[in-house]
Order: C-alpha cells, then sequence, then structure tokens
C-alpha cells in the first residue's frame, strides 16, 4: 500500500539507499523517487554517485554543494558553544544531520514531494536526528525509513537490489562503518564492537600514527572574531579552506583521535571512534580564548549551557525551541570573543601556549606579584571575614550543641 506518491530521498550512493528506490516504488507504491546526495566534504566523487541513483531507479538525482553551509550554519556555532558530547565527541558526524534533514525539506518544496525518506536503521541515532529535524522543518511531510522496517540482513538487501539491476559491492572491503565529512571521521562495528580489543591503525586516515608525526613541534595561530574563527596564522581565509588546511596540519601531528563508549539515545552504549583534528583544537583554542575575554560567572555559567547544548545536538534537537532559547544565549556571549590564540602541535597534544585579545580582562596590574602590583592587600581582610562569615557562624553553632 502506498504512503506517498513523490519522495525525496536521502542518497548515499550505498547498498542500503540504493535499494530503497526500488523498494519504495515496488513495495510500497511510490511513484517517483528523487534522489539528494549532500557534498559535505567526505571526499567521495559525487557524479558516479548521482548516475548510480538514476540507474537505479530514480527519477531525478540532485547534488548539493553544502560545505559552506555545513561549516558556517552548523559547525561554527558549534564551537562557540564549546560543543562536546559527553566532554568528549566534538559531533561532527551529529552536525551534519539537521542540515542534510534541511536539504531534504528544501527539495521536497521545490519537486513538490509529499514525502521524505532515508536509509538508516532501527538502532543508531540518524534515524531520530532525520525524523525529528523534518518533523520541526515542515511537520507535514511524511518521513520513509525503509531499512527501518524491511527486516532484511545485508545479503537479502544486496539480493533484492540485484533484481532491479543494482549490482552488488565486489566485496565487503573493511568491516567497519564509515562516515565521514569535513569535519571528521566516525568509525564503529568489525573488531571495534569489543571495547577491549585496541583500534588497528588501519582505520585512520585524518590522523598519522604518533611515530610518523615530526619530530619537531609546529606552531599555529588561530584568530576569531565574536567566536568565529578567521584566521591562521595571520592569513583570512574562507571557512571551509581553514577547516581542511587545519585538518592537515593538526592530523600531521597525530592530534584528534577519540576513542570512548558513548550513550545513544535509543539506549544503547556503543564503542566509537572518532578522528576530528581541526574541530577539537578549534574547539579548545575557543574556549581558551573565552577564559580571556568573558567574565568568569558568564564563563562558569556558559559550562551548564554547553552541556545541555551538546545533549541537544547529539540527540537530534537542533531545531528544537530549547536550542534557540541557548544559542541566542552562547551568541549574547560571543560579542567580545575576538583575539588569538597559539597552539602548538606535537606528538598527538595540542598544547595552548597563548592567547591575546583587545577585549582581555587579565589585568597585568592586579596580576602581578612585581613591584607593579595594584592591587590593595588591605583589602582581602575585611572581604576573607565578610566571605567566611557563614561558616564561621554554623561552626559556632555546631560546637556549642555539642
Amino acid at each position: 500500500m502506498g504512503r506517498a506518491k513523490k519522495v525525496v530521498l536521502a542518497y548515499s550512493g550505498g547498498v542500503d539507499t540504493s535499494v530503497c528506490i526500488p523498494y519504495l516504488k515496488e513495495e510500497w507504491g511510490v511513484e517517483e523517487v528523487i534522489t539528494l546526495a549532500a557534498d559535505l566534504g567526505q571526499g567521495d566523487e559525487l557524479e558516479p554517485i548521482r548516475a548510480k541513483a538514476l540507474d537505479s531507479g530514480a527519477s531525478v538525482s540532485l547534488v548539493a554543494d553544502a560545505k559552506a553551509a555545513f561549516i558556517n550554519d552548523y559547525a561554527f556555532p558549534s564551537i562557540q558553544a564549546n560543543a562536546l558530547y559527553e566532554n568528549r565527541y566534538p559531533l561532527s558526524t551529529a552536525l551534519a544531520r539537521p542540515l542534510i534533514a534541511k536539504l531534504l525539506v528544501d527539495a521536497a518544496a521545490e519537486y513538490g514531494a509529499d514525502a521524505v525518506a532515508h536509509g538508516c536503521t532501527g538502532k543508531g541515532n540518524d534515524q531520530v536526528r532525520f525524523d525529528v529535524a523534518i518533523a520541526a522543518l515542515n511537520p507535514d511531510l511524511k518521513v520513509l525509513a525503509p531499512a527501518r522496517e524491511w527486516g532484511m540482513s545485508r545479503e537479502q538487501t544486496i539480493a533484492y537490489g540485484e533484481k532491479f539491476g543494482i549490482p552488488s559491492p565486489v566485496k565487503k572491503s573493511s568491516p567497519y562503518s564509515i562516515d565521514r565529512n569535513l569535519l571528521g571521521r566516525s568509525i564503529e562495528a568489525g573488531p571495534l564492537e569489543d571495547p577491549w580489543t585496541e583500534p588497528l591503525e588501519e582505520i585512520y586516515l585524518m590522523t598519522k600514527p604518533i611515530a610518523d608525526t615530526p619530530n619537531s613541534p609546529e606552531y599555529v595561530e588561530i584568530g576569531f572574531e565574536q567566536g568565529i574563527p578567521i584566521t591562521l596564522d595571520g592569513q583570512t581565509l574562507g571557512s571551509v579552506d581553514l577547516v581542511d588546511r587545519l585538518n592537515q596540519r593538526v592530523g600531521n601531528h597525530g592530534i584528534g583521535r577519540i576513542d570512548m563508549v558513548e550513550n545513544r539515545l535509543v539506549g544503547i552504549k556503543s564503542r566509537e571512534i572518532y578522528e576530528a583534528p581541526a574541530l577539537l583544537v578549534l574547539i579548545y583554542a575557543h574556549r581558551d580564548l573565552e577564559s580571556l575575554t568573558l567574565t568568569g560567572d558568564v564563563s562558569q555559567y556558559k559550562r551548564g549551557i554547553e552541556e545541555t547544548y551538546s545533549k541537544l545536538v547529539y540527540n537530534g534537537l537542533w531545531y528544537s525551541p530549547l536550542k534557540q532559547a541557548l544559542d541566542a544565549f552562547v551568541q549574547q556571549t560571543q560579542a567580545r570573543v575576538t583575539g588569538t590564540v597559539r597552539v602548538k602541535l606535537f606528538k598527538g597534544s595540542a598544547t595552548i601556549v597563548g592567547r591575546k585579545s583587545a577585549n582581555s580582562l587579565y589585568t597585568p596590574d592586579l596580576a602581578t606579584y612585581g613591584a607593579e602590583d595594584q592591587f590593595d592587600h588591605k583589602a582581602a581582610e575585611g572581604f576573607i571575614y565578610v566571605w567566611g562569615l557563614p561558616t564561621r557562624v554554623w561552626s559556632q553553632q555546631v560546637k556549642s550543641s555539642t
């Protein structure tokens, strides 16, 4: 029984999304499938992917260059929020999902589709991210998820596709499930499903093994304007170019690997490996610049906001009312987060060794212990008395009652 007449399908060129095309038409009575492949800097040749969609039965095969939007509208706000899920994962894959959802919704409006579809299974986070984001952007659109419902094994899926002329993979070249974009790579499955197993070096692509990294440190100066990175070593760069160059420089020193067991939204613990060289260093540098330019109370309060923000993004609530409210808070804090951070890259470590800003709240005359010290030391005694008064009263009361 058909659920929709015209569908826009998020398309990667893999087995599942390719099989989705005939499956939607044959099993669910969809009349027309339009595919959309998003170029987020994953490095794939998108022309063969576009052609494969047409060969698999798509009436229209769209390719969207969304790299600039990905960095400007999703990555940079996340950096301003210092977003690290469970204080470790910088959301490199999760950030792509609300953008892809927006591309699907926009394409559905342009082509008059009454539904959108994706190839997510029922165990992962991405199904939630897509479904919820699409509902937020256009609650009238149907969302179809064939792979979540068809119940076929990989072998059965390949066989189903072959019936409709979709070639099977020549070989299963890797046991791993890998997702890549300009911000990083996520690797899971295969031997990594055992959290005791050390990842083999072969899984990494963006970061060098420590043994192969340079034997001398490299310094990079990152310039921020209102919390947005705009320069490397004083050179103003476009957002995509900046991230791309920084990925190469940071990865060359073996920096940016994460090996963690994370808590998925669907209740499953998952062992994940991430590479996110530039994104991690940008967050570390940005957070350090905030320590120089934000007041202590704002900086400390923002930490709780950042944790909530990270959970919202990870859990697919990019377009939610709470996320929008937190965005307003974060943007307000960034007005004076302008300056430069100096980072030392060496043997797997990114160490911040300097920071400067015209908006710095660091006052040398107050901080120094030298002769230039302008701090009123006599004022400390009265401050300590008032600050400690509740503790003194409490202690006296306890002592008198024992």
